[in-house]
């Protein structure tokens, strides 16, 4: 059977400090920190203007961000702008979306304007088609003529 019984082991028992312990850490840890900043005051490398404010530097950074100075390039700051910071007049950055929408209509509205005036393939297609219509009703009209004629020529020699 393995250790635990049925259930299985699930690890050590869980060891806690006592608070006394971290007391004396701490104290030792700070006496480590003051003698390194009396042995940098004695050893003249700075003013003590220099050496206090990066002693406060290096205690507000806990771990390796007192080493190493990163900004992280992901982290956008939402700053608010007031109204009357705003510049209404500036000219507006339009998303690509948006130009190429208006560049769309810009180029409909000059296709249909050659279209209109007869300049595009589309539309001497269209003018040509319109012309054939326009001749085979007119030889439709004269050929229903042409019969009413016929029939009421019947229709005379027919009563006499």
């Amino acid at each position: 059977m393995p250790r635990g019984g049925k259930k299985g082991h699930k690890g050590r028992g869980k060891q806690f400090s006592n608070p006394e312990e971290i007391d004396r850490q701490m104290r030792a840890q700070r006496e480590l920190e003051e003698k390194g900043a009396t042995a940098e005051k004695e050893g003249g490398s700075g003013s003590e203007e220099e050496s206090s404010s990066d002693d406060d530097t290096d205690r507000k950074r806990s771990g390796v961000e007192g080493l190493i100075e990163i900004e992280n390039p992901n982290r956008v700051s939402q700053k608010s702008k007031k109204v009357t910071e705003l510049d209404v007049e500036a000219p507006k950055e339009l998303s690509r979306r948006e130009r190429e929408e208006i560049e769309k209509q810009k180029s409909k509205e000059r296709y249909m304007k050659l279209h209109l005036e007869g300049k595009t393939e589309q539309a001497r297609a269209d003018l040509a088609r319109l012309a054939i219509i326009k001749k085979q009703r007119e030889d439709a009209v004269k050929k229903r003529e042409e019969l009413k004629k016929e029939k009421e020529a019947d229709d005379a020699k027919g009563k006499r």
